[in-house]
C-alpha cells in the first residue's frame, strides 16, 4: 500500500487492537467509483444507501435525472458503526481544513 491506496491485487492487514486478530483486506476486485449523490432509507431490518451521479449542472432544469450506480444494504448494526466512522472522519477533516458548511 503506497499513500493510502492499495495496489490492485494486494492485500491489506488492519490490527483492530490487542484482543483481536487482525483483519485481511482482500483487494484483488475491488472498485472504485465517483458519486455525488447519496440517498438513504430504512426498514426495521436493514439500511439502504444508493450512490449515483447527478449530471446535470442547469439550476433551472425542469427534470432531474440522477443515475444510481451502487446499492449497499446493511443491518441497522453496521449502518450505526458507518454512522460513527463517518462522524469521525468528518471531524478529523474539519480538523485539517476547516468547518464544511
Amino acid at each position: 500500500m503506497a499513500n493510502g491506496k492499495a495496489e490492485k491485487g494486494s492485500s491489506e492487514t488492519i490490527t483492530a487492537g490487542q484482543t483481536q486478530p487482525p483483519v485481511r483486506l482482500n483487494t484483488a476486485n475491488l472498485k472504485s467509483t465517483y458519486c455525488n449523490v447519496c440517498n438513504a432509507t430504512s426498514t426495521r431490518e436493514e439500511v439502504v444507501l444508493n450512490f449515483g451521479i447527478n449530471q446535470n449542472w442547469d439550476l433551472h432544469q425542469r427534470d432531474l435525472e440522477i443515475e444510481l450506480h451502487h446499492r449497499i444494504i446493511l443491518s441497522p448494526f453496521a449502518a450505526k458503526r458507518l454512522q460513527e466512522l463517518i462522524t469521525k472522519l468528518i471531524q478529523e477533516y474539519e480538523n485539517r481544513h476547516g468547518e464544511l458548511r
